[in-house]
């Protein structure tokens, strides 16, 4: 499934039409919540999620964004990231538009996210900040990093 950009990108939702490789590169390396991921994890994530992949007319990728859910009662949009080079060209929207549509025939109930780095782009979405954070809990794996 893909959805055309006028400026020739295309959002496809295409695992193999994403290249991985660059992923696990932007992640590991730049990403402030992934610095160290390893390959295998990001290829697993992937492997168990909905993907998102911006790529121009030779098929290069330069945003990526996956999707945790259930498909009905819940969705976790995470992993958001525009190459540097592709960066201010409304490639961010593109992207967060094109997972908003393609969730929103589920009807999920709650679709969650955690930012630092663009809470206007999200807001600009429908995104808010959560009503009573105070209720919710988080366990984390202390062997992982």
């Amino acid at each position: 499934m893909s959805a055309r950009h006028t400026d020739g990108f295309e959002v496809t939702t295409d695992l193999a039409r994403i290249d991985l490789g660059l992923v696990h590169h932007w992640l590991s390396t730049d990403a402030h919540w992934a610095l160290g991921r390893t390959r295998a994890t990001v290829e697993t994530a992937a492997a168990h999620s909905l993907n998102f992949g911006v790529v121009d007319a030779d098929g290069r990728l330069h945003g990526y964004a996956r999707v945790v859910t259930d498909h009905t009662t819940f969705a976790w949009l995470c992993d958001v990231y525009v190459g540097p080079s592709s960066r201010g060209r409304g490639l961010g929207t593109l992207l967060v538009d094109r997972v908003l549509e393609v969730l929103a025939p589920l009807h999920v109930k709650r679709t969650l996210l955690v930012t630092m780095t663009a809470p206007e782009l999200y807001a600009r979405a429908g995104f808010a900040p959560l009503v009573h954070p105070e209720t919710w809990m988080m366990l984390t794996d202390p062997t992982t990093a």
